[in-house]
C-alpha cells in the first residue's frame, strides 16, 4: 500500500516523540505556566482576582461564625495586606504522607488542592471550593508573606520567585493577646506576569467588592485602607440591616415605589435562604443570585425558583383583590418584575456551580427550597401590608399594558423591515462575510467619520454603521418608546436577534464583535455611554458574551524621524519619553476621528494586527446595574457624587 506525503510526515514526526517529550510541572509550575487558567486573565481582572483569592478564605471564616472583621490594605510599596480575626491557617506539621515534616500553612500556599473545605467540619459552607485560592497567589508573586496567631504565638513564613519558601516556618514571639487569632497575608505581584496591564491595583474595583461582601454577611466589618500616595483614604463597611441594606443602596439613585423593603430568611438542616425586595419607579429588573457569597451572575436554580414563586403570589393577591378580573389573563414574569430589585443569597452544603467561573448554581434542591419560602413568606408579607402589596400589582399591570404596546411597536419594526427588501438599513456598510464568528461592525459617530471607515475598512469582515448624534437614553424610556427612535431601529435591524432581554437571542447576531468607535471627547464618551446602556438594557446577551467591544483611538501622535508614531493614552505617552527622553518634537493632541484619513484610522484603529480593542464585560451584575442607573438616571446628585469618589482611578480622562 503507497504511503502518502502527508502519512510519510506524521510517522517522521512521531518517531521524535518519545517520554523526553512529556513535561511534567511540578509544584506551582502550572500556574506560571498557565495563569490564565487559575484567574482568568494576566491583565487587571486577573490582578485582582488574587485579592479575592485571600479574602474569600477571611469571609470563609466569617459565613463558619469564626471571624467579625476582615482588612484589606494597598500598600504603598504596590502590595496588598488581608488580614482576619479568625481561626488562623493551622501551622501543626504534616506527620506522613509525601508532606511529612512540613507545616500545614506550608502545604496550603504551596500545593494546588490543598485545602479545608474538601471534607470534615471545616467549613459547612463555603465559597473558594477549588482549593486553588492562595496557593495560586503564591505562585503569582514575586513575594509572599503570611503571619499566623493561634494558640497565643505569632508564627510567620516568606516565599519569593513565585512560591518557593525562603526558610521553614518560623515562631516570631507572642500574639498581641493570648485570645487573639487570626491570618495576615500580605503579597506583592509579579510584573512579569501581569506585564499587559500592569500591577497597580484599581481602588474602586477592590470597595465594589468588598462593600458586598459586608452585605451579603450582616454584622461583618470590613475595612478598607489605601496607603498610596495620593490615594490614601480608608473606609469601613458594616451593615446591620445586612441584604436589605443592599437593596436599600442599590435603589438609592432611583425613585423607590415605596419606602419598605421585604425581606424573609428560611433554613433547614442543608441551606439557608435570605431575601430582600423593594421595587422602584424604574423599568428594568434587577434580581441578584449569591450562593455562599458567590455571585452567580447567570443566575441558576436559586433565582428560578423566587421567579416562579414571585409570579404566582403577585398574580394570587392581584386575583384575590380584584385587580385582575375573571376575564383577565394572569400578569407575566416579566411584568412583575419591571422595576423590581431583589437579592437571592443561599448557603448551602455542596454548591454545584457550573463551569468554573461559578456563575450558574445548578443545585435543584435549592429552587423548590426557594420556591416553598417565597410562596409562603411573600404571600404573608403581602397580606401584611396592603398598601405596597397593591403599588406592586397597580405596576405590574401597568407594565403588562406597555408590553403589548412594545409588542405592536416591534411588529411595526418588522413589517417596515420587511418592506424594505433585503431589510437592512441604508446607511449600513455590510461585509460581504455571512459567518458571524468572524464579522464585525463599527458604529461610527457621524457620516463623515463613518465615510472615512469605509475606506479604512477590510470590506469581507467589517462593517460601518454610522449614526447621527446622541441616540435615545434607553435608561429613562420603556421598550415601546425606544422602538419608535429611528437610530435604535436602525441598531436592531442592523445586528439581528431580536430586542430587549426576555427575546434577544445572542446566538442569531448577525456579528460577534461590535465595536464603538467614537471621538476621544466629551460628546464621544457620552455617545458611547448611551450605546453601552442601550446594550446592557436591550441586548445584556452580547455583552455577557463578551461581543461588544469600545475601540481605542490614539489620543497622541508625535514623529520620530519622518515617522509618525501614535500613542494610545498619557500612560503609553510616559512610557515614550522614558525610551525617548531627548524627543523635541511635539504631541499632537487627536480629538477626532476626522482628524485622520482613512490609512491612519485603519493602522491605528481598524486593523487587527496593529489596534486596540476594550471589551465590555459584566463580572458583579448588581454593580453594574447601580453604576448604569448613577450614571444615565435622574439623580444628579448621585452621579456627581459618582464622578467625584471614582475620578482618582480614571485612566482615560477628557474634559
Amino acid at each position: 500500500m503507497a504511503t502518502t506525503k502527508a502519512q510519510k510526515s506524521a510517522t517522521a514526526g512521531s518517531a521524535s516523540y518519545g517520554a523526553k517529550d512529556i513535561q511534567v510541572l511540578e509544584g506551582l509550575d502550572p500556574v506560571r505556566k498557565r495563569p490564565g487558567m487559575y484567574i482568568g486573565s494576566t491583565g487587571l481582572t486577573g490582578l485582582h482576582h488574587l485579592i479575592w483569592e485571600i479574602v474569600d478564605n477571611s469571609v470563609d471564616e466569617a459565613m463558619a461564625g469564626y471571624c467579625n472583621k476582615i482588612t484589606v490594605t494597598l500598600l504603598a510599596d504596590g502590595g496588598c495586606a488581608v488580614s482576619d480575626n479568625g481561626r488562623g491557617i493551622p501551622v501543626d506539621p504534616y506527620t506522613s504522607g509525601q508532606h511529612k515534616g512540613k507545616s500545614a500553612l506550608e502545604v496550603v500556599l504551596t500545593v494546588l488542592h490543598a485545602g479545608g473545605k474538601f471534607g470534615g467540619e471545616g467549613y459547612k459552607v463555603s465559597g473558594g471550593l477549588h482549593g486553588v485560592g492562595v496557593s495560586v497567589v503564591n505562585a503569582l508573586s514575586k513575594r509572599l508573606v503570611a503571619v499566623v496567631d493561634r494558640g497565643g504565638e505569632r508564627f510567620s513564613q516568606e516565599f519569593v520567585d513565585g512560591g518557593k519558601p525562603k526558610g521553614k516556618l518560623s515562631k516570631i514571639g507572642a500574639s498581641p493577646n493570648k485570645s487573639v487569632t487570626g491570618t495576615t497575608v500580605t503579597f506583592w505581584p509579579d510584573p512579569t506576569i501581569f506585564a499587559s496591564e500592569g500591577v497597580e491595583f484599581v481602588a474602586r474595583t477592590v470597595t465594589e467588592r468588598l462593600q458586598t461582601m459586608a452585605f451579603l454577611n450582616k454584622d461583618l466589618e470590613v475595612v478598607f485602607n489605601d496607603e498610596r500616595a495620593d490615594k490614601k483614604q480608608s473606609i469601613t463597611y458594616q451593615y446591620k440591616g445586612g441584604i436589605v441594606d443592599f437593596v436599600k443602596h442599590l435603589n438609592a439613585s432611583r425613585e423607590a415605589l415605596f419606602n419598605k423593603v421585604a425581606h424573609y430568611e428560611g433554613s433547614d438542616d442543608e441551606q439557608t435562604v435570605d431575601i430582600a425586595l423593594q421595587w422602584n419607579t424604574g423599568y428594568y429588573e434587577g434580581i441578584y443570585g449569591y450562593a455562599n457569597g458567590i455571585s452567580t451572575v447567570e443566575g441558576g436554580m436559586h433565582v428560578e425558583g423566587f421567579k416562579t414563586a414571585l409570579t404566582s403570589v403577585v398574580n394570587k393577591y392581584a386575583r384575590a383583590t380584584n385587580a385582575l378580573k375573571e376575564k383577565d389573563d394572569n400578569l407575566l414574569g416579566e411584568d412583575i418584575r419591571e422595576g423590581i430589585t431583589a437579592i437571592v443569597a443561599v448557603k448551602l452544603r455542596e454548591p454545584q456551580f457550573e463551569g468554573q467561573t461559578k456563575a450558574k448554581l445548578g443545585n435543584v434542591s435549592i429552587r423548590s427550597f426557594v420556591q416553598k419560602e417565597t410562596n409562603a413568606r411573600l404571600e404573608e408579607w403581602m397580606q401584611e401590608n396592603p398598601t405596597e402589596a397593591n403599588r406592586i400589582v397597580k405596576k405590574a399591570i401597568a407594565a403588562a399594558q406597555a408590553r403589548l404596546a412594545a409588542k405592536n411597536a416591534r411588529n411595526a419594526v418588522r413589517r417596515k423591515t420587511a418592506l424594505a427588501g433585503a431589510g437592512m438599513p441604508d446607511k449600513l456598510k455590510d461585509c460581504t462575510s455571512t459567518d458571524a464568528s468572524e464579522t464585525e461592525l463599527f458604529i461610527v459617530e457621524g457620516d463623515s467619520a463613518g465615510g472615512t471607515a469605509v475606506d479604512a475598512r477590510d470590506p469581507r469582515t467589517q462593517a460601518i454603521l454610522p449614526i447621527r448624534g446622541k441616540i435615545l437614553n434607553v435608561e429613562r424610556a420603556r421598550l415601546d418608546k425606544m422602538l419608535k427612535n429611528t437610530e435604535i431601529q436602525t441598531l436592531i435591524t442592523a445586528i439581528g436577534g431580536g430586542i430587549g432581554n426576555e427575546e434577544f437571542d445572542a446566538s442569531k447576531a448577525r456579528y460577534h464583535k461590535v465595536v464603538i468607535l467614537a471621538d476621544a471627547d466629551v460628546d464621544g464618551s457620552h455617545i458611547r455611554t448611551l450605546l453601552l446602556t442601550f446594550f446592557y438594557r436591550q441586548m445584556r446577551p452580547m455583552v455577557e458574551n463578551g461581543f461588544i467591544y469600545i475601540a481605542q483611538p490614539p489620543l497622541f501622535s508625535t514623529e520620530v524621524g519622518k515617522e509618525k508614531i501614535y500613542l494610545k493614552d498619557d500612560a503609553a505617552k510616559e512610557k515614550f519619553l522614558s525610551e525617548h527622553p531627548n524627543h523635541k518634537k511635539e504631541f499632537q493632541r487627536l480629538k477626532g476621528l476626522g482628524e485622520m484619513d482613512w490609512q491612519e484610522l485603519r493602522s491605528t484603529t481598524m486593523s487587527a494586527d496593529s489596534r486596540t480593542l476594550l471589551q465590555v464585560t459584566v463580572d458583579e451584575a448588581a454593580l453594574a446595574e447601580d453604576i448604569m442607573s448613577v450614571l444615565m438616571g435622574d439623580d444628579v446628585e448621585s452621579r456627581k457624587k459618582f464622578i467625584q469618589t471614582n475620578a482618582r482611578d480614571v485612566r482615560n480622562l477628557d474634559f
